[in-house]
């Protein structure tokens, strides 16, 4: 049995922080059923390969992936990857829609935690990094670290 999530974090992705820079962060509330709720309870979520979409001014959250518990109810199917509602303002709605119309941004979930006991998700507006651009960040955190490294002695 694993641990629950720390502190209110359930989920990280990781992958989009060194896939992109961010531009913009936005903090969305979820529409879940029952049965997802506790399967985050658990900390049984993965932003891997999450993105949002924007379609008929509402913003989904898709490819989300929430494992179900075996101890869920047998009388609901589960479906582990369906399309979330993400829940904004209008105004955050319109202002994400005119910044992804840009030319090479897209908006992707970072984070999901506990908030007040409601499930919010960190979602931002990100523009692609080029090859040269990941290294350059992964030059950025070794020397980092072993500028810490040097402190520490």
């Amino acid at each position: 049995m694993s641990k629950p999530p720390s502190a209110g974090n359930i989920a990280q992705n990781r992958r989009a922080r060194h896939e992109y820079f961010i531009e913009d962060k936005f903090e969305a509330g979820l529409a879940l059923l029952g049965w997802e709720v506790k399967s985050l309870r658990a900390g049984k979520a993965n932003l891997t390969d999450a993105y949002v979409l924007l379609k008929n001014n509402e913003a989904w959250l898709l490819g989300a992936h929430f494992l179900p518990l075996l101890q869920a109810s047998t009388h609901v199917i589960a479906d582990p990857t369906r399309t979330r509602k993400l829940l904004l303002n209008r105004r955050e709605i319109d202002r994400i829609n005119s910044e992804v119309q840009q030319k090479g941004h897209t908006c992707v979930p970072l984070s999901m935690y506990w908030s007040h006991g409601r499930v919010k998700v960190e979602i931002a507006v990100v523009k692609g990094k080029q090859l040269h651009d990941k290294r350059q960040s992964e030059k950025e955190r070794d020397w980092q670290r072993e500028k810490q490294q040097v402190l520490r002695r």
